[in-house]
């Protein structure tokens, strides 16, 4: 991809972590802790359900859409099967009143359930759309489907503060499932092309099989990668309480400032790397991307480290712990990236049962992780189980993917990554104790990092001044 179309990729998720960071603080000072601890848990059942009912046809789309002759027709297999079995459990779900919302939100509300419904199709569909613009590079179109939604979340949430509308649990949902809804639409509408061309052609069995035996190892993975990502939240809402769910999720969701790199390079880097493998030529340089992404992550755990304080101007007094949390839920984002450069093996042996090994073993250290820190420390030890959880994830997937495709350097990779992953859980268990040692230890790191990446510094400062001349 040339700097401007990656820019273009960039903007949507820049600017909705940007309108993120606005939108946090007002939800968190306008309703409760509790309703904040439930909402993370209707983000915990929208994951399940992509990963779940997708069959890993999501992924096979991905891999098979250089080399597909007709597009449109690979849409539909791919797309087709799992949205037909999730209507299907959406309306058993729906015959049982109440009963999903209860299990969720501790509120047997049918309305709720129904909103919880609604949310799964569509975030499904949009889900599948969306990739037809990431393949397609149409990255402004892409960009704009992912802030406007951002956009109409935080004029929804000005609306309800303008109005004195009530703070309860069915406003805040109301207006997370209206913003996931208008993303649907956005994508309906700039894909229209291609959806429409799918209705009209027929579905290959045939294809769709070979595209299952792809995708259907990465199902059982992709359900170990949701507990990977998703268990430190249940075992929150079995083991704590709402409150420390509430002060996790707003954690979590200032981290995700961190997703930026992880949106992004994710959204380019799969058809790139893909597209290199097709036509022979370019994976050389998957070593040169793995090292500049490890200096982007050992930067985003110093500059955590050093400016987490800052979160506490902007929270209510009962949030203060976050400034603590943050910092190992960074880990996700950034560690999840770092394996992507790494993992690229796997993907292009078609070896898909060795992503769901590396799921499995970290999503299996997860939940042991869980079960031990959470009693003790609530949101602080979940965030340091999930951390360390994707570092081991991150050390699989590159061990997987040496052994079945070929060498690469990784020294540098382990050590920062590891001593990176080490002041992020020290700082979230015991920051508030050790105080100016941790800010010494980031600084040594940051020092560290500006010798040893001096290189990479240097050319992402040129790459910036050629985006900038192309803009």
């Amino acid at each position: 991809m040339t700097p401007k179309q990656i820019a273009a990729f960039a903007i949507g998720p820049v600017g909705g972590a940007v309108l993120s960071l606005i939108s946090l603080p007002v939800i968190t000072w306008f309703f409760s802790q509790e309703d904040v601890g439930r909402m993370a848990m209707l983000q915990v059942t929208l994951g399940f359900g992509i990963l779940l009912f997708s069959l890993g046809l999501d992924q096979s789309y991905v891999r098979e859409f250089h080399e597909a002759q007709n597009k449109p027709a690979l849409l539909k297999r791919a797309m087709l099967p799992g949205l037909v079995l999730l209507v299907i459990t959406v309306l058993v779900l729906l015959s049982f009143g109440g009963a999903l919302a209860s299990w969720l939100f501790e509120e047997p509300h049918w309305h709720l359930t129904v909103l919880v419904a609604l949310a799964l199709v569509v975030s499904f569909i949009s889900r599948f759309l969306s990739l037809v613009l990431r393949m397609n590079e149409r990255g402004l179109a892409f960009s704009m489907s992912q802030l406007l939604p951002k956009l109409l979340l935080l004029a929804i949430i000005g609306g309800y503060i303008a109005v004195g509308a009530e703070k309860n649990l069915t406003n805040l949902v109301l207006a997370n499932v209206a913003s996931i809804s208008f993303i649907c639409v956005i994508f309906v509408w700039n894909t229209r092309m291609e959806w429409l061309a799918a209705i009209k052609t027929s579905l290959d069995v045939g294809h769709l099989k070979r595209m299952l035996r792809f995708g259907l190892p990465l199902i059982l993975g992709g359900l170990a990668f949701w507990g990977l990502t998703a268990i430190d939240k249940v075992f929150l809402r079995m083991l704590a309480s709402f409150e420390e769910l509430g002060l996790y999720s707003v954690s979590v969701n200032f981290a995700a400032a961190a997703s930026i790199l992880q949106s992004v390079f994710s959204t380019v880097w799969a058809p790139t790397v893909y597209k290199w493998a097709s036509a022979g030529k370019g994976l050389e340089n998957v070593h040169k991307v793995s090292r500049f992404i490890l200096a982007l992550v050992v930067l985003g755990f110093a500059l955590a480290g050093l400016f987490s304080w800052m979160v506490t101007l902007f929270l209510p007094p009962e949030y203060a712990a976050v400034q603590w949390v943050l910092v190992s839920c960074v880990g996700y984002p950034l560690l999840y990236t770092l394996s992507e450069t790494t993992v690229v093996g796997i993907g292009i042996s078609r070896r898909s049962s060795y992503a769901m090994l590396a799921a499995s073993i970290a999503f299996a250290v997860n939940l042991g992780g869980n079960w031990w820190l959470v009693p003790s420390y609530g949101a602080a030890g979940a965030a340091v189980s999930t951390c360390i959880s994707f570092w081991i994830f991150f050390l699989l997937r590159t061990e997987f993917s040496i052994y079945l495709w070929e060498p690469m350097p990784r020294g540098l990779l382990y050590f920062f990554s590891f001593v990176t992953v080490a002041g992020a859980v020290v700082f979230t268990l015991w920051g508030s104790v050790l105080g100016g040692w941790m800010v010494g230890y980031w600084l040594v790191i940051l020092l560290s990092w500006s010798v040893i990446f001096r290189d990479e510094i240097g050319r992402a400062s040129r790459f910036l001044l050629e985006t900038k001349k192309f803009s």
